[in-house]
This record gives structure tokens, sequence and C-alpha cells, in this order.
């Protein structure tokens, strides 16, 4: 179909085609003469293999698994502790321990997490965790169910679920036979250099026992800390100190009132504390101080 154009339209269209032309080139550049190589018949074309070739063997060198970092010497072993309203009382040593019980195990969801020793938890090691037993210390668990036995070291606390004895890692559950019902009757002995728990091998050292402390408050402002301090000391309480813990993020001052001896010495002290409406004291652990060193945060 066709339409009528006008005249201003048709001025336009001259005007444009004026324009172009000016930008238009009177002779394009003269191109090399050549001829296009032709293409091989279809018949002789290489053809890609059917299947990829091998990749080249490459050599694999095994890795030594990243050890765990050693336990701190004084981690864990203090001469009591409370966990869910309940009083558990370090063993001051292992020798002659033997008790029966149920056995379970842990794994994934505490893999790569720190113990209460220090160390950090592999399940793939033969490791456990007793409620009383001193850390680290070295036990036979024996199932009763099965006969099968295995040495592990309870580096860790737990565990806190009614009538368990122990929490074995997964490698010393699936020695057991534990793995698949989660728990079973065993027996644990304690091992000492007289009992042999492998020859050659030599017993960790006991931790030395750590002290205890009520703490009371934890300020990021040392003038706070400082003014419960005072309040304490007006009210009677002794033995109030203030620890900087620069490990923490933002550091803190924290008041603490110890060392305390004994838990006669701890429910006296926690009364009196209550007394005067402090919220949330608890009880925390430090490490024996060293000459030259700070005191644990």
């Amino acid at each position: 179909m066709r339409f009528p154009v006008s005249p201003w339209a048709a001025g336009l269209v001259v005007a444009g085609a004026t324009l172009l032309a000016g930008c238009i080139p009177a002779r394009w550049p003269a191109q090399p003469a050549g001829r296009p190589t032709p293409l091989p018949p279809v018949a002789a074309r290489p053809r890609p293999p059917a299947t990829m070739p091998a990749p080249t063997p490459r050599l694999v060198v095994p890795v030594a698994p990243t050890a765990s970092p050693p336990p701190a010497p004084s981690a864990g072993n203090p001469p009591f502790y409370e966990v869910f309203g309940e009083r558990y009382f370090v063993l001051p040593s292992s020798d002659g321990y033997r008790e029966q019980g149920v056995a379970s195990w842990y794994g994934a969801p505490f893999h790569g997490r720190r113990t209460s020793s220090g160390a950090i938890y592999d399940m793939y090691d033969f490791t456990a965790a007793h409620k009383t037993l001193p850390l680290p210390s070295r036990v036979r668990v024996t199932s009763l169910e099965t006969g099968r036995s295995v040495v592990v070291t309870v580096n860790d606390r737990g565990p806190f679920v009614k009538d368990r004895l122990i929490d074995v890692s997964y490698a010393a559950a699936k020695e057991l036979g534990l793995v698949q019902s989660g728990t079973g009757a065993v027996e644990i002995e304690a091992l000492t250099s007289e009992s042999g728990a492998v020859a050659g091998a030599v017993e960790p050292a006991l931790a030395p026992a750590q002290r205890l402390f009520l703490q009371v408050g934890a300020f990021s402002d040392e003038v706070n800390a400082a003014r419960l301090k005072t309040t304490l000391e007006a009210n009677g309480v002794n033995n109030v100190v203030i620890r900087y813990d620069d490990t923490a993020n933002p550091a803190m001052y924290r008041v603490r009132i110890g060392p305390i001896e004994g838990s006669g010495a701890y429910d006296a002290l926690a009364s009196q504390v209550a007394s005067l409406n402090i919220a949330n004291p608890r009880l925390v652990t430090e490490s024996p101080v060293r000459r030259g060193s700070p005191p644990g945060p």
C-alpha cells in the first residue's frame, strides 16, 4: 500500500540523503584478492574421540592430620563445679577407680569444639567425657554385653544426663559396638603406670587443681567494676578482686570473690551475696598463678 507524501516530508528525505552521502566515502579501500580455502569433505574431517582421554595420574602425597593443641596444664580440674543445679566433686586422683554403668557416645555436633580440658574434640580420636575423673585420665572401657574393650583418654566433662556414667567418642563407640544402640552397659577401669595401659605408653601428668572464685559482675568500664567492689567491701565481703580480661571483645573487668576454700565456704559466700540482691553470680575457676604471669580471666 502506498501513502501520499507531502512536499515538506519529501524535502526532509532529500536533506537526510544529502547528509548521509557526505559521510559515505567515495571509494572503499581495495581488498586483497584471494580465494577462500575450501573446506575438506565431511568424511575426511577428523572425528572427536568417543571418550575423553583419561587424565594424567597425579601423585597424591598424604598429609598428616593436624594435631589438636595440647590441653591447658590446669584446665578442667576445679575442686568442684555445678551443672544444671547439681554439684560434682572432682576426684583428686584416678588411682583405683573402677565403676560400672551406662555409656553413651557423642559425635558430629561436638566435633571441632573445645573440651573442658582445652583440647579440641575429635570424634575419630579415642577420648571420653566423665563427670568426676581428673583431666586427663586414661581408662579402659569394657562392654558388659559384647566383651569388647577400648582404652580412651578422659579429657572432657559429661555426660550430664541421668543414669549415664561416661560419654565416649565416635571412634571408641564404634569399637565397643555402641554406635547403633546409642548406649550400653560398660565397666570403667582407671589405668596407671602399674596397670600398664599400653606398652611403652607414658601416662599424662594430672593437672593441678584450679582455684574457685565467685564472679559477681563483668563490666567494660573499670569505674563500674570498682564501684561494685567498694559496695561489696562495705557490706563485709572480703577478698574482692578485679580481673582485667583483654581476651574478651570488648575487654572486660571481672569482679570476683576468692579464692574460696571448699564447698562450705562457697555456700556461705553465695548466701551472703544473694542477700545483697546481686544478680546471677556464678562459680568460676582460675589456674594457679605462675610467677611472672597474670591470672586467668
